[in-house]
């Protein structure tokens, strides 16, 4: 993943309308810790770059919120909205994202994410260049 301003971007993209099919989150269970809750924002091919779809969604974490290991059948844009993410890359030392930073993931990465705080909740928006047709994440081993 590479750290990368992103302010301006995603607020143009922020304003853009669609439709979106993205599956309901579980709940979380009394042994496990909660896992992230992903809002809909749309979902559209993409003109000119046949075989991709743009997925835009909001991603809620509650304080300890972690989503296991997986990967993206296509390239993820992600900037923090609020609070502290921690990214684990699968090969690289985990870093912490907090509001007002993005990264880019590079598709089929495996990577896991978590709230960075035990107190605090976070959120981050984030943007898919998926492969048509494929999920928006494919859990790892």
């Amino acid at each position: 993943m590479k750290i990368l301003p992103f302010g301006l971007l995603f607020a143009a993209l922020l304003g853009a309308t669609g439709s979106c099919a993205l599956a309901a989150q579980p709940a979380p269970t009394a042994a496990a810790p909660p896992v992230p809750v992903r809002k809909p924002m749309f979902e559209t091919p993409l003109e000119g770059l046949k075989g991709f779809t743009g997925i835009m969604y909001i991603t809620d974490f509650l304080p300890g919120a972690t989503a296991a290991r997986h990967s993206h059948p296509g390239y993820e844009f992600n900037y923090i909205l609020k609070g502290a993410v921690t990214f684990q890359v699968d090969g690289q030392a985990p870093f912490t994202l907090t509001a007002g930073q993005g990264t880019y993931n590079v598709r089929d990465r495996i990577h896991a994410v978590k709230n960075a705080s035990a107190t605090e909740p976070a959120q981050l928006v984030a943007v898919l260049i998926n492969d048509t047709g494929k999920p928006i994440a494919v859990p790892a081993p």
